[in-house]
């Protein structure tokens, strides 16, 4: 399928790290933000949910709105190439309208096909993982969903030399506040979930020391 090799791709994991100083003469050229985004398109989400939006933020009057309520991004939005929030789908039950539309997607089309599917995502979501407890845990298990497109976001920035950092540090009333009055989205639907810069490092940064496998894996054969 593909001929990248092992060590490239953990040389991509090696560069990558959280970049808090960008240079602000470098700017991602369209083409490879736009591999950036179609990698997020592209990821995984539990049921093919993909209950995410990704509002990119290059209006820098707007990015300095949301920079007193962003203390994760204060020493980095302004020389960051792209500021990319990601948005959560809110109340999306097994019985909504937009699983509905994700069993389509995925060519579930018959009937009876679709209540077999709608049976399967209702015991998930209420017996198996308690997720149509309410709104709250309906909204987290979206906001899961957002991270693992976040992470392929990152990693595959890295393994072609773009930097990045992610961004959990702010007031998520605010910064919803915010881009809701800028029209950025619909707050009966969508509710931020996280943020990340993109750009280019202007400093060398210090590995940081990780955990050795046996500390993290447990096997059971």
């Amino acid at each position: 399928m593909t001929n990248i090799t092992k060590e490239a791709v953990l040389e991509g994991f090696h560069y990558r790290a959280s970049t808090r100083h960008y240079d602000p003469t470098k700017k991602i050229p369209p083409e490879d933000f736009n591999y950036i985004l179609e990698l997020a398109r592209l990821s995984p989400s539990s049921v093919g949910s993909e209950p995410w939006k990704f509002v990119v933020i290059q209006n820098q009057e707007l990015r300095q709105k949301l920079k007193p309520a962003s203390w994760g991004m204060q020493s980095h939005v302004d020389a960051a190439s792209h500021l990319v929030v990601i948005l959560a789908k809110k109340n999306a039950r097994y019985d909504s309208e937009f699983l509905r539309e994700s069993m389509i997607r995925r060519g579930l089309t018959a009937p009876e096909k679709q209540a077999a599917a709608l049976e399967k995502y209702k015991k998930f979501q209420i017996d198996d993982a308690h997720i149509a407890d309410n709104e709250r845990t309906l909204f987290d298990w979206a906001s899961k969903q957002t991270y693992i497109a976040l992470a392929n976001m990152m990693t595959g920035a890295a393994l072609v030399g773009i930097d990045s950092c992610p961004v959990e540090g702010f007031d998520y009333d605010e910064v919803n506040r915010i881009l809701v009055e800028a029209g950025a989205f619909d707050p009966k639907e969508w509710g931020v979930s996280v943020m990340v810069t993109f750009g280019y490092r202007n400093r060398e940064i210090k590995p940081r020391l990780r955990k050795p496998m046996d500390e993290i894996v447990t096997w059971i054969e």
